[in-house]
């Protein structure tokens, strides 16, 4: 029943992290967009205090944007903020990460050939892990290497590899990329919650007063601006990370926190281009480089081909030698003609002399190969019984499962050949068992490749 209930919270908070992260993705791209697309406004917008305006048309009528330098003219009277959408999206992946990870943590956080954790020691350890590095971040940024975005972003970088390389030595392979999306959405709501939020609410207060803001509310805005923008350097790593669990050829590649910052590399590039383009500055090398590591990535990560299950020998079947010294019943004898025993004796006598020149072929039939024997079939599936059937059944016996993942059920041959292009790649690539929960040992994993692309 618990594992039940943990599906169900899983759905519910799954859907609405879903809805939240598309809301707050697409207002952190509509206003970098918007704050990279503002043009100079005519003089009498300026001398209303307007730094740049927009005009859009959109949903068959005309917009007209204007974004004030600092103050409006007078208070308005609905304001809204910007803020739901990023705490929503991280708290419902709070609970998505407790609800997946924490809660089985057996299953998809430990990896006991990596570190032999108990749950609440990996757990302890995740939260560690996640708010030490925000920590770090908030420490750099409010530092004066901050306010220097070249020397800030260079740092921000490596301590995101770092990262990277460190989830791998602690935690399951999928377990790892989660880690450092967690670590991005976290550094994004702390860029909006300490370094936005109290920006704007200055702003407002001062227009409120009546009072003109001044150098220190004007400084923490270019420092809302300067976070802004990092967070929408960030979106789409953090997208990649969270569909991650749907690839494992991505994360259970043996180099997997590599192929992380690569893909860190790729997607923050190409976001890159596409701000240099709304400031009207169009440089086709920022898509260019991405798309020529995406083809280098494709190329290294490329799996080794399978090798055919190897055929089983044959096993021969042979008469066993009798030394029966038993007479032949006498009526057999007497009913033999003349021809027959001729006929016999010639028979015996080529067979004794065909004997010695068939010695050497004996050898060639017994080792002739034909396909697997049922009892192969038998001891595949021992394997498959013990390593992949507590989850992959119609009732499963792993903990914290309450039907089986993706509705893949393991119990039978046909099984097998009905799933066989998953399995191949799930085992291959080391994603299944999760965590190795069931310990499929490398022998064991070769066999199963082997055995499943040949059904």
């Amino acid at each position: 029943m618990g594992a039940y209930l943990l599906e169900w919270l899983s759905l519910f908070f799954r859907w609405f992290h879903v809805i939240a992260g598309v809301a707050w993705i697409g207002a952190s791209f509509y206003f970098v967009w918007l704050d990279l697309s503002l043009r100079k406004p005519p003089q009498w917008k300026t001398d209303k205090g307007i730094s740049g305006d927009l005009w859009a048309v959109h949903g068959g009528g005309f917009y007209e944007i204007a974004k004030y330098k600092l103050e409006p003219e007078e208070m308005p009277k609905t304001l809204h903020w910007f803020k739901w959408e990023a705490y929503t999206t991280w708290l419902t992946g709070a609970a998505m990460m407790s609800i997946v990870y924490y809660a089985n943590a057996t299953a998809y956080l430990i990896d006991p050939s990596k570190v032999p954790f108990t749950s609440i020691g990996a757990i302890a350890t995740s939260l560690l892990f996640l708010f030490g590095s925000y920590f770090i971040y908030e420490v750099i940024v409010r530092s004066h290497l901050g306010k220097n975005a070249f020397i800030f972003s260079t740092l921000i970088f490596i301590l995101l590899v770092i990262a990277s390389w460190g989830s791998y030595q602690l935690f399951s392979d999928r377990a790892s990329f989660i880690h450092i999306g967690a670590i991005l959405g976290t550094v994004m709501v702390g860029n909006v919650f300490f370094g936005i939020m109290p920006a704007q609410r200055a702003l407002v207060d001062c227009v409120r007063r009546g009072e003109k803001p001044g150098k220190e509310v004007a400084e923490l805005a270019l420092q809302a601006k300067n976070r802004s923008l990092m967070n929408n350097y960030f979106t789409l790593p953090l997208i990649f990370t969270m569909i991650s669990n749907h690839y494992p050829m991505m994360y259970a590649h043996e180099k997997g926190w590599l192929v992380l910052v690569f893909v860190g590399i790729i997607t923050a590039t190409a976001r890159h281009y596409f701000n240099q383009k709304h400031l009207g500055h169009k440089k086709p090398r920022y898509l260019v480089i991405p798309a020529v590591l995406t083809v280098l990535l494709i190329i290294w990560m490329r799996p080794e081909p399978i090798e055919p299950a190897p055929a089983m020998p044959a096993t021969a079947s042979v008469a066993p030698t009798t030394t029966d010294s038993t007479p032949p019943d006498i009526s057999a004898i007497t009913d033999t003609n003349t021809d027959t025993v001729a006929n016999a004796n010639n028979s015996a006598n080529n067979n004794a002399t065909n004997s010695a020149d068939n010695s050497t072929s004996t050898d060639a039939v017994t080792a002739e190969a034909v396909p697997v024997s049922a009892s192969a079939d038998d001891a595949m599936m021992d394997v498959v019984h013990t390593r992949c059937s507590t989850c992959h059944a119609v009732q499963p016996t792993q903990q914290g499962f309450a039907a089986p993942p993706a509705g893949i059920i393991l119990q039978t041959p046909e099984d097998l050949k009905i799933h066989k292009a998953k399995i191949v790649t799930a085992v291959q690539t080391g994603y299944m068992p999760l965590g190795n929960i069931t310990q499929l040992t490398d022998a064991e994993r070769q066999q199963l490749v082997a055995y499943a692309s040949s059904l």
